[in-house]
């Protein structure tokens, strides 16, 4: 809300300079005119062209706004603006920052032009479009996010119609927030890298042999590792992973609640989908360390300046495109209401509402990835009351309206009570911060100065850790060694979440905490770093020193992040019943389903899931339309 106002005000105060600056134009005016109003990550302006006053042209700027979500907004509103002659457009669901300050922006470009934006309240008739109501097709996915994307690609690559139906204005869903990389096994771009995380290793295999010597499944793995382990340690070539090794990572992150065949089949496929998004476009080159990961194994994109990006906002618009050129028919802003079942209880396609037209798409299958219900905080607390009042990451339309359709032609469910917060959620816009730069040497201080927790744990345990704090919540500290590595903390910067020092002690002032406590903090860190020994938090994974100044700190809070839970799926993307059975046609990927990542998801896992099991949905509902 503070932001929509700041914004307003702004454009406020721009239109009366412009007004102050030269004489009023008189009204009928042609020519165009520009203003700009505060967005998300720094100025947007607007420029509209007016023809005896009436509004012609617009376009929009923002350099800076988020990839894939704010970039959304200064592609369609601009467009509407143009097209009915009236800036009373609605913003763009889940980039609703940028969308209000192109709307603030147009109003003072109009102020700065001497004409009254309250005259462009009315929009111009529009010749009405013919809608299609019906579509026949051999795939209908609901949700347009990793999942439905990919699912949608390896349908139409197998020669099958695709209609993908996404609720939102726009693609994407969480996937497009996803800001850390892709957890991905035995690749050869972890061959490329020098292995020296055997600490991580040994602790892995110490908790296995410690918490969960009862789970027959960890049991089982944590042998099979340890003979890999000691076969590597006698002759080391190479990078040291494997793909029971990503299991033993998943299952214990996961709390051993997970169903071991849906992580059998994450962890086997991994590799291969890297491979694939190479296919399509999608190259996620850098090797990271990441939270729960014994190794580094989450797979990043970076820049023509060889710096690491977020994951989402680079994959969603090439899966996007890869649809596009593919022919998928997508359907936006039509919400999907309904599964249609035939005679015989097999599931045959969808109803959906665009605006108050009702859309039937029959299909020989359906797969639903409509993602989870992280945004629907009256859902989330029904499962877990205790996270009242939490903030949310999630994008609008996790509402969890998948999981309500499929239960009602018989769905079962699995693991709703599973919801997983984010220890490093910006305090004040509630932007998901990525856990990467914990795994890249970032750490965590409390209000007092200190670290508190070993922070590339799980997310679990660095998040209760961050709740029992004072103010429950934290600073993440980096420097501009790592800012000159990563054009996401770059992005930090610029949207203004941090806070800044060329001393530790300056920074400490910044932060409130005492100069003299965080100084020594960040040299016993810098110490540990070089030791690649933690005593005090047994952190096993280190990268450089946090000594090059400027030093850069994010107040950071915990945040609803991931719904673990949801519907029952087979390691065949077949959505089951109670009793175990496929439902017929009916097929799930994504966060709509449960059982991957049991009591906790591991950073990195919700890419490797929406790849991993969009693909296996796709091709099985690409068999079963046969």
């Amino acid at each position: 809300m503070f932001k929509r106002i700041f914004a307003i005000l702004t454009a406020c105060l721009l239109a009366l300079s412009s007004a102050a600056m030269g004489e009023a134009v008189p009204a009928g005016v042609t020519g165009e005119f520009s203003a700009s109003a505060k967005g998300m990550g720094g100025d947007v302006t607007v420029t509209i062209g007016l023809k005896d006053g009436a509004i012609v042209t617009c376009a929009a700027e923002g350099p800076n706004e988020t990839p894939g979500i704010g970039d959304k907004a200064l592609e369609a509103l601009p467009a509407e603006i143009a097209a009915t002659g009236s800036i009373a457009v609605d913003a763009v669901s889940g980039a609703t920052v940028t969308s209000d300050a192109i709307l603030a922006a147009a109003a003072a470009a109009l102020e700065s032009a001497g004409v009254d934006p309250a005259d462009y309240q009315e929009k111009a008739e529009k010749a009405e479009e013919a809608v299609v109501t019906e579509y026949d097709c051999d795939v209908a996915i609901i949700g347009a996010g990793g999942a439905g994307m990919t699912a949608a690609i390896t349908a139409a690559d197998a020669g099958k119609t695709v209609v993908l139906i996404e609720g939102q204005p726009m693609v994407g869903g969480n996937s497009v927030r996803a800001t850390g990389g892709m957890n991905a096994a035995k690749t050869p771009l972890q061959d490329a890298n020098e292995f020296g995380e055997s600490a991580g290793v040994e602790k892995t295999l110490a908790s296995a042999a410690g918490s969960y010597a009862d789970n027959e499944t960890i049991t089982a793995l944590a042998a099979t590792v340890k003979e890999q382990w000691d076969a590597y340690q006698a002759n080391p070539e190479g990078y040291f992973d494997s793909v029971e090794l990503m299991e033993l990572d998943t299952m214990i992150g996961g709390k051993g609640v997970n169903d071991p065949e849906l992580v059998k089949t994450l962890c086997e496929n991994s590799a291969a989908s890297i491979e694939w998004l190479d296919t399509v476009g999608a190259k996620l080159t850098s090797v990271g360390s990441f939270g729960g990961a014994s190794v580094k194994r989450i797979h990043r994109p970076v820049n023509d300046e060889g710096k690491t990006i977020a994951v989402g906002s680079y994959i969603v618009p090439v899966l996007e495109k890869a649809c596009t050129d593919r022919g998928v028919t997508l359907l936006t802003n039509t919400l999907a209401a309904a599964l249609k079942t035939n005679e015989s209880g097999a599931v045959c396609g969808v109803t959906a509402m665009a605006g108050e037209t009702e859309i039937t798409v029959n299909a020989k299958a359906v797969i639903l990835a409509t993602g989870g219900f992280g945004a629907n905080l009256d859902m989330v607390t029904e499962y877990k009351p205790e996270l009242a009042g939490f903030m949310t990451t999630n994008a609008p339309g996790a509402q969890g309206q998948g999981i309500a359709m499929a239960t009602a032609v018989g769905a079962a469910t699995v693991d709703m009570d599973q919801i997983q917060i984010h220890p490093t959620v910006e305090a004040n816009t509630a932007a998901l911060i990525t856990e990467g730069l914990r795994g890249d040497g970032a750490i965590l201080v409390n209000a007092e100065g200190k670290r508190f927790i070993d922070e590339v744990g799980t997310r679990d345990v660095v998040s209760a850790a961050e709740i029992a704090q004072p103010g429950s919540y934290s600073w993440l500290v980096v420097d501009q060694k790592m800012a000159d590595a990563s054009s996401v903390i770059g992005g930090y910067i610029k949207k203004g979440y941090t806070v800044t020092g060329e001393t530790y002690e300056a920074l400490a002032e910044a932060m409130g905490v005492d100069a003299e406590t965080f100084a020594a903090t960040m040299n016993a860190w810098n110490e540990c770093v070089a030791s690649k020994t933690d005593a005090e938090f047994g952190r096993t994974s280190f990268a450089d020193p946090l000594d090059t100044a400027p030093y850069y700190a994010i107040k950071v809070t915990a945040g609803v992040h991931h719904t673990m839970g949801g519907l029952k799926i087979n390691p065949a993307a077949e959505v089951l019943t109670e009793a175990g059975e496929a439902i017929s046609g009916l097929f799930a990927a994504g966060e709509v389903t449960g059982g991957v990542h049991g009591a906790n998801r591991l950073g990195g896992n919700a890419v490797a899931d929406f790849v991993v099991f969009g693909r296996i949905a796709g091709a099985s509902a690409v068999e079963y339309a046969k």
